[in-house]
């Protein structure tokens, strides 16, 4: 594994303007930096955005008296002045993330510099739309009741994580269908935005989990990759020059989808997706049909006792059809890395990993460069997370596009 992808943070920072007519973008530039570096003197703030010293010191006085950015502990050197640190308040801004699974719903209260304050899950078979959005409007009003009204004010929107049809693959879910036909009935983002006056934005789910990876896990340091997350069903996303491309229809990086094989001739079937194999669905059956609790694919049981005969026997298969996903991806586009997370314990993410080599190493890579597969820095938070970061990132980040772009 090439360490320079795991320790270089630079690759997404921004250089401001000195020139005038900038002021918030300048000052987004400086917030930018601060949060993909951490706590920074005023000095180095301006070797790292190339704006002059006078503009950083009028930045950072705003961004003092507006609450977003705090001092730290003087710094003391061998001559002149202490430099003091200066670092992302936490409590400058807020933002809510919410994800809705097929098999879970998460809320999650996120502060300024990225840390989750209050998480709230709600477990189910199959998500119903009404108990759904009850159970959001329960949470925001919880929310409310946490932060107060002073604090209240500093929320930025609600950024929801959900798929694309949440009404599909019925048969392979085992759902009725006049359950899953209520979903096709449902605006999410108007629905939650009529319990709110925030404002509130939609992606895919596992988009946004990419958004999370992309801009506070291994994606800061890996410019183009393609992301993989394991869960009910197996999605990706897709990560090119720093940028999220989510294609005409929004599917780029939709891994779940892909063909694991050539039809066969006199046969109408088509050939199973890469979802049918690599899921945690799959592990789910495999513990109910052994009598054993299917919520163990979540949590470091599955690899103990009972369930690891069973977890090894899904991790086989599972590497087998993402190696085929990835040197098919490879051969497509010329990736710098693979980053595969999950809703599921890191001892299993390191299973899947270690089972992915030996996976990958039966196939040819001449003519192509294999990329590196590297472990997901955010896990199951990763799709409310990246729900979270829409609103955050609209209020203060310089390039609004960097995960919301979408080709024309």
């Amino acid at each position: 594994m090439d360490s320079a992808l795991l320790d270089d943070p630079t690759r997404l920072q921004p250089r401001g303007s000195s020139q005038g007519g900038l002021r918030q973008y300048n000052e987004r530039v400086v917030l930018q930096a601060v949060r993909l570096h951490g706590a920074l003197p005023s000095a180095e703030i301006a070797r790292l955005t190339q704006l002059t010293a006078q503009t950083i010191s009028m930045i950072t006085k705003r961004l003092l008296d507006d609450g977003l950015l705090v001092k730290g502990t003087p710094l003391r050197g061998k001559v002149g002045q202490p430099s003091v640190p200066l670092s992302l308040n936490p409590d400058g801004a807020y933002a809510i993330g919410i994800k809705l699974g097929r098999r879970s719903l998460d809320v999650l209260l996120v502060d300024f510099a990225g840390a989750v304050r209050a998480r709230w899950s709600l477990d189910y078979r199959y998500p119903d739309p009404d108990q759904v959005l009850a159970e959001i409007a329960r949470r925001l009003a919880d929310i409310g009741a946490l932060l107060g009204p002073e604090r209240q004010a500093r929320v930025q929107g609600i950024g929801i994580a959900a798929p694309l049809q949440m009404d599909g693959w019925q048969q392979l879910l085992g759902v009725d269908p006049a359950s899953a036909a209520r979903w096709q009935q449902v605006d999410l983002a108007a629905a939650v935005a009529a319990l709110t006056p925030l404002p509130v934005e939609l992606l895919k789910d596992t988009a946004a989990a990419c958004v999370a990876e992309l801009v506070a896990g291994r994606g800061r340091s890996v410019k183009s990759f393609l992301y993989v997350f394991v869960d009910t069903f197996i999605g990706g996303g897709l990560v090119i020059d720093s940028h999220l491309r989510g294609g005409r229809h929004g599917n780029a990086g939709a891994i779940g989808s892909m063909p694991l094989g050539l039809g066969r001739a006199g046969q109408d079937a088509p050939p199973d997706q890469l979802l049918s194999r690599a899921s945690l669905l799959n592990l789910e059956r495999l513990f109910d049909a052994a009598g054993l609790d299917a919520t163990a694919c979540g949590d470091a049981r599955a690899l103990q006792g009972a369930w690891a005969p069973l977890t090894h026997a899904w991790l086989h298969d599972s590497a087998a059809a993402i190696a085929l996903a990835v040197n098919s991806a490879a051969c497509l586009m010329d990736l710098e890395g693979v980053i595969v997370d999950g809703s599921f314990s890191r001892e299993l993410l390191a299973a899947l990993l270690a089972a992915l080599a030996p996976a990958l190493d039966r196939y040819s890579w001449e003519g192509v460069v294999r990329p590196a597969v590297l472990p997901g820095a955010i896990g199951s938070d990763a799709r409310a997370l990246g729900g979270a970061m829409l609103p955050l990132y609209a209020n203060f980040a310089p390039d609004r596009e960097l995960f919301l772009k979408v080709e024309a």
